[in-house]
């Protein structure tokens, strides 16, 4: 093996390049580009109405940029429908948790498996042997996740009956149990209490340890961002505003004006 071969790849998992939306008249991103290197909590900040969500939209093919690309290990992902993103390895958890209410939190998670299942109708109708060894295999996965969040004791229950902060733990079992290389986090501190976020915050840097997960945080909760991600992007009037480590999008002045207030406040 060459010594090219050994060295460490910097190339980004995610690439983001000059990305715009347009809806009508209105701007919503401008231009937008940054890195994602693996193994990275990446927080993307900014006031409401600096094009976080339609960016983080984008990204999971909710929404298409009216110019732009997103490259995902080199390749583009804007082909890709938004039921065939989890393929590729993007999971997502949303502001507003999106679960099935009636049904437990064991089913639930098992419904993130089925982005990585090659069944179909017939398969499972016939219940052939090499679809009883998958489903035996998604079943053990689902367990293990549920034991990693501290979910199994709720496993059987509906997940309507649950606190809004064990929610937002399910929706985030169900978005590990795709196997997601980049684990898009939409405002996952939205009505926690202080001590939930605290305990939020030691998690998401778990699963970035643990299993190997790039981080894509949106939030507003500063202290959170500012407390575990490895590197800050702000946006502004759906523009970068500024782009480095905690400390340094912290220190900027137009950060500062724009999102943090002024120190004289």
């Amino acid at each position: 093996m060459t010594q090219a071969e050994l060295a460490p790849r910097h190339d980004p998992l995610l690439a983001v390049r000059e990305v715009s939306v347009h809806f009508g008249g209105i701007v919503a991103l401008n231009g937008v580009s940054f890195n994602m290197l693996q193994g990275q909590i990446l927080g993307l900040i900014g006031p409401n109405g600096a094009g976080k969500t339609t960016l983080f939209n984008c990204l999971s093919r909710l929404y298409q940029p009216s110019s732009g690309d997103i490259l995902m290990e080199g390749v583009s992902i804007l082909s890709r429908p938004p039921h065939r993103i989890a393929e590729i390895g993007i999971g997502r958890t949303f502001q507003n948790v999106a679960l099935f209410p009636n049904l437990s939190v064991l089913d639930n998670v098992r419904v993130g498996t089925h982005a990585r299942t090659r069944s179909d109708i017939v398969s499972d109708s016939l219940k052939l042997n090499w679809v009883r060894h998958g489903e035996s295999a998604m079943n053990k996965k689902v367990h293990e996740i549920l034991a990693y969040l501290d979910l199994e004791e709720v496993a059987h229950k509906p997940v309507a009956g649950l606190p809004f902060g064990t929610q937002k733990r399910v929706e985030l079992a169900r978005a590990l149990a795709a196997d997601p290389k980049i684990l898009l986090l939409d405002e996952p501190a939205g009505g926690l209490n202080h001590e939930e976020v605290y305990v939020l915050g030691d998690l998401i840097k778990r699963i970035r340890d643990d299993r190997k997960v790039t981080v894509l945080l949106v939030e507003h909760h500063m202290g959170l961002v500012m407390s575990i991600a490895d590197h800050v992007v702000a946006l502004n009037f759906g523009r970068k505003l500024a782009e480095g480590t905690p400390a340094q999008v912290q220190a900027d002045p137009d950060v500062i004006k724009a999102y943090l207030g002024s120190k004289d406040q």
